[in-house]
């Protein structure tokens, strides 16, 4: 079982990623179902684009983005990617979600937030 101040820390994470307004980047089709089962609007998949595509578009529109790439390797190097890409555009990667969630809910896949905060009691 989590402790309160985790599981307050993930109530709050939760909350301010269904209001945020910023647009939200992972991996795929089933990142993107976990995080809309919580909330949150505004995802975008890498699909089958070309990163710096992916990149571009989102900066047609935002200046600032959330990247959410699974933790595993794989997805570590997605992230280290897509970030210099985006500083290259003049987007700023706001690294607070990813960052709390990589720390707290000790997941390695964002498909998996839903069973995680399922059970330490978060939702």
């Amino acid at each position: 079982m989590a402790d309160v101040r985790e599981i307050r820390i993930l109530r709050e994470w939760v909350e301010n990623i269904g209001m945020t307004d910023l647009p939200i980047l992972v991996e795929g089709p089933k990142d993107k179902r976990a995080l809309e089962e919580i909330g949150v609007r505004d995802v975008f998949t890498l699909s089958r684009k070309p990163l710096f595509a992916v990149a571009e578009e989102i900066a047609s529109s935002f200046d600032e983005v959330i990247i959410l790439t699974d933790f595993d390797k794989k997805g570590k190097e997605l992230y280290g990617r897509l970030a210099k890409i985006f500083s290259r555009l003049g987007v700023k990667v706001d690294t607070y979600f990813r960052e709390t969630l990589q720390k707290h809910a000790r997941i390695s896949h964002v498909e998996g937030i839903v069973t995680a905060l399922q059970t330490k009691g978060v939702i």
